[in-house]
């Protein structure tokens, strides 16, 4: 190789190597979801502080211009001889009018009407900061799994790859064979046969590593290139992942973010209730108002006024009753979904629990095939180069020892799969 050739091959770049922490990195960034939980804990912000606002003072200002005859009407008609008397002299002359105020009410007392909405919207707010927390942990979970399915992807292209050299390898040895007449022209038309198949195989295999590669980038949240690699990935072993249930849905229910927000949706329900059973109850507020108004800005006649009123609505055509029962129902709503989430739980506990038994069983059984496999391959060919064996029987060897690695694959992704999905049911970060 020239140096120009070995000069402009340094140039190039190489190629990017993905880890699984630097795509949690990018989910965390990048990732729509997130977004809109984030965007959801701010609107539940917001909402606290307008429900505070009826407990605080409420001061407004307001000025007004007008220009108007004065002209008096008299609502009784004077009868004189029968005939309505008519007051003469009106006139069409306008004149200007200001007028200025300023206004301020407390609401001092409604029965916790106001101080329950604005607790009630204070708990979803923190509900909601709860159900962002989940989402994290569930963005980072399908980032786990895509990635890891990503894995298993490269990792079959990688037995798919020595197959196809195996077959190369093959051809080329029965087809010496072949050639000095040591074995039958069938035995190379097999070994063709076999060495398409495996290029098709890695092909297959190859597709399926880039469409791996693009459901991860849909995880992360990313619009881009799957030109790059994935790097090994190491999901460690589970604290206690061979526990009983009860323990474990026990550690489920204090960590995760999803019963949290159960929680407080609860708590603001039964707050929700209070207030609008204070809807039944009077309000007492208090008002303080002053006003300048008059013909001319520099000639304003000023005045003020102050009281309390109370408000005690009677009959509001059944709206309180109907908003109390409406409150009643959305509480028994909550609860009935914080039982479902209980037992949500124990099911992902208890699925994640049997497919890591399972994977644990799988991956030893898998070893011990795929050893096997490469032992009967061993021997197949073996036998083939002495003459003994036959090219199906070698065939067959290469298909089991290439099906046996794949299982293996398969099992190793089944395990850290069953770990990712046990962190996720447990709640751990």
């Amino acid at each position: 190789m020239s140096l120009v050739a070995i000069a402009l091959l340094s140039a190039l770049p190489a190629t990017t190597v993905l880890t699984l922490e630097e795509a949690e990195r990018k989910a965390l960034e990048s990732q729509p979801t997130l977004r809109s939980a984030s965007a959801q804990v701010e609107m539940a912000e917001a909402r606290t502080e307008g429900a505070r606002s009826p407990l605080l003072p409420q001061v407004s200002l307001n000025a007004s211009y007008s220009r108007s005859t004065s002209n008096s009407a008299s609502r009784r008609a004077t009868i004189v001889a029968g005939q309505v008397a008519q007051s003469q002299g009106h006139s069409f002359t306008s004149y200007d009018f200001f007028n200025f105020g300023l206004t301020a009410s407390q609401l001092i007392y409604d029965f916790g009407q106001a101080g329950k909405r604005h607790d009630a919207t204070i708990a979803s707010f923190e509900a909601q900061m709860e159900n962002e927390r989940a989402t994290r942990l569930s963005v980072l979970r399908e980032v786990r799994l895509a990635f890891l399915d990503a894995l298993a992807q490269r990792e079959l292209v990688r037995v798919a790859q020595e197959t196809l050299a195996n077959q190369q390898r093959r051809h080329a040895e029965v087809e010496a064979f072949v050639e000095v007449r040591l074995r039958p022209e069938i035995d190379l038309a097999q070994a063709k046969l076999e060495l398409e198949n495996a290029r098709v195989q890695l092909i297959r295999a190859e597709t399926g590593y880039s469409t791996a590669k693009a459901r991860l980038n849909h995880a992360m949240g990313l619009e881009g290139s799957t030109d790059y690699e994935i790097a090994e990935a190491n999901i460690p072993v589970v604290r206690g992942e061979d526990a009983e249930i009860e323990p474990m849905l026990q550690e489920a229910l204090a960590r995760r973010g999803e019963v949290a927000s159960a929680r407080k949706q609860i708590e603001a329900q039964r707050l929700s209730i209070a207030a609008a059973e204070g809807g039944y109850a009077p309000t007492l507020s208090a008002s303080l108002s002053t006003t300048a108004a008059g013909p001319a800005v520099d000639n304003l006649a000023p005045n003020w006024s102050a009281g309390v009123n109370l408000n005690w609505p009677l009959f509001s055509g059944f709206a309180t009753s109907a908003a109390v029962r409406e409150a009643k129902a959305s509480l028994t709503v909550a609860e009935a979904q914080a039982d479902a989430l209980r037992q949500q739980i124990r099911l992902e506990l208890q699925q994640a629990q049997l497919n890591l038994r399972a994977a644990k069983a799988s991956l030893g059984a898998a070893e011990e095939a795929l050893a096997a496999a490469e032992t009967r391959l061993a021997l197949a060919e073996a036998r083939y180069s002495s003459g003994v064996g036959s090219i199906l029987e070698l065939g067959d060897a290469q298909v089991a020892r290439t099906s046996a690695a794949a299982q293996l694959v398969q099992a190793e992704y089944a395990l850290a799969s069953a770990r990712v999905a046990l962190q996720q049911a447990l709640g751990l970060p």
